[in-house]
């Protein structure tokens, strides 16, 4: 088999300046991922040997990884410990197709393996929606639209997206950074949005596999780390989840609910990032043309009307 190896100098730890630094939130989160992901695959599921003794761990060791990546023992076990902070394209999507990654995997992969060097941390300012993006808000009149940070903190709402996520809540929320809704915060902690999803867990796996994404791309941000650690403290079913290490992008699809008020929607979503170099986006949700949850969004819509 071809070996995609690197050079002997990698074997080095790096120095306590780099990001990934062993010890350092980079390196342990590039090193459990990388478990995650072995603990998932059976050596029988790529063609290896099961001999009669019984195995220590549930899927892959880190030998067997390393032999059908192509790289030695030696330089795999320094990536898991975060003590190589310069794997190559050729290396990190090796071990892709070892791990039989998927696209959003092998980019969480490459952003663990790759973060950015540490700047001195500043306390972060609170984040609030343009004065044009609030104007398009109150102009799409038919459609719920949430603009969210990366954080899902729900940054303005419309009247409608208000009305359909979280009617509980006063509607100028968003507006007070310091108790803002956050929509990951609410999924887990808020009986209200709980309810709004008959099918919760699907939706709580979905929120984490797409706030993974985002924490492997912005390892500095503290704010988000912050929220993270918060919601592993108060709910076990967080913890749990988070624990699995999903790793999926959602910005497109359909997300079945039961109003308090209209009933049972199916609604197509998508998420929009506002070119504006905020990093802010745009949830929006529609119905199908002459279906039921049409009906019931309009119906949504007439009682936000009338307040």
């Amino acid at each position: 088999m071809a070996r995609t190896d690197e050079a002997a100098s990698t074997g080095a730890a790096t120095t306590a300046a780099s990001p990934s630094a062993p010890g350092s939130a980079s390196a342990t989160a590039l090193g459990a991922f990388l478990r995650s992901r072995r603990d998932r695959i059976r050596p029988e599921d790529v063609g290896l040997p099961v001999h009669g003794t019984r195995r220590r761990v549930p899927g892959l060791r880190r030998e067997e990884l390393a032999l059908l990546a192509g790289v030695s023992i030696t330089y795999y076990t320094h990536l898991e410990q975060g003590q190589s902070s310069n794997a190559s394209d050729a290396v990190l999507d090796a071990l892709a197709r070892a791990l039989r990654l998927t696209p959003d995997e092998h980019s969480h992969l490459r952003d663990l393996a790759r973060p950015p060097r540490a700047q001195r941390e500043r306390a972060p300012r609170p984040e609030y929606a343009r004065p044009a993006t609030r104007q398009l808000l109150a102009a799409m009149d038919r459609v719920p639209a949430v603009v969210l940070d990366r954080r899902n903190h729900v940054l303005a709402w419309n009247p409608l997206g208000h009305a359909l996520l979280a009617g509980h809540l006063a509607a100028d929320s968003p507006d007070h950074p310091a108790d803002r809704p956050n929509l990951t915060r609410m999924l887990f902690l808020d009986l209200h949005t709980r309810e709004l999803y008959p099918d919760w867990r699907t939706e709580a796996r979905t929120a984490l596999a797409a706030l993974r994404l985002v924490a492997g791309r912005h390892p500095q941000d503290r704010a988000l780390a912050e929220l993270i650690g918060s919601l592993m403290l108060q709910s076990t079913e967080f913890a749990e989840l988070w624990s699995r290490q999903p790793v999926r992008e959602c910005t497109v699809g359909v997300k079945t609910m039961h109003h308090p008020v209209v009933g049972p929607l199916s609604l197509d979503f998508e998420t929009l990032n506002l070119g504006d170099g905020t990093g802010h986006r745009m949830l929006t949700y529609s119905a199908a043309p002459d279906s039921p949850s049409a009906a019931a969004l309009a119906l949504l819509a007439g009682t936000t009307a009338r307040m």
